[in-house]
């Protein structure tokens, strides 16, 4: 479990994340499930435009995750994985020794600092069903057409940032009905384009690290 500073918070102000990333033949994506600390959830699938083994795929998710959960209002953010490197790397247990994997934790290190409390923990695939289900629908879905639906996620690489088209209408309004006049003013970190009228909200992630 790991904190800024303490991870501590009360348990009405946090928000859950829950990620998972799937790598198989058919393609790469993530599963996203943001719950507010009203209880409310916001689903997303992110379809990945590039190669990525399991680990990259698990990095990816956590990381457009996390952005995702701070653009939507969350200050205090409780992350659950089920991939034990990733948890045991963000905690520092484990060492990073590859490039992109070291690059993957400066990112994550500077995202945490934009919340107030921050905790990450491993669970089991069983317990993490929902984003696990969503990865593999993302894996398996068809590459989207770009005015459908893109999202930026890299700090570095990738799209430039582009105030106007933050967040789609949907995520706009899911946002608003999630937290409200309650929500803090937000410092946008990526870019979205999107349309859609379900209420999970799928992603093309076209470049990584």
């Amino acid at each position: 479990m790991t904190g800024t500073p303490s991870g501590n918070a009360p348990k009405d102000e946090k928000w859950l994340l829950h990620v998972n990333g799937s790598s198989t033949i058919q393609g790469n994506g993530a599963g996203i499930v943001i719950t507010s600390q009203q209880g409310e959830d916001l689903e997303f699938t992110v379809k990945f435009g590039f190669k990525a083994s399991n680990n990259k795929a698990e990095y990816e998710a956590l990381v457009a995750g996390v952005k995702m959960a701070h653009e939507a209002g969350a200050r205090h953010l409780l992350v659950y994985s089920d991939s034990q490197l990733v948890v045991k790397q963000v905690e520092g247990i484990y060492e990073a020794k590859e490039e992109n994997m070291v690059q993957y934790l400066q990112q994550i290190a500077e995202l945490r600092t934009c919340f107030e409390s921050f905790q990450i923990i491993q669970i089991s695939r069983e317990e993490n069903i929902k984003a696990d289900c969503l990865s593999k629908l993302a894996s398996a879905l068809e590459d989207f057409e770009p005015d459908t639906l893109l999202y930026n996620t890299s700090l570095n690489q990738g799209l430039p940032y582009d105030p106007s088209n933050i967040f789609s209408d949907r995520f706009e309004n899911a946002h608003n009905r999630m937290v409200g006049e309650r929500a803090p003013p937000r410092q946008s970190m990526g870019s979205i384009q999107a349309q859609g009228t379900s209420r999970t909200i799928p992603h093309t992630r076209r470049n990584s690290l």
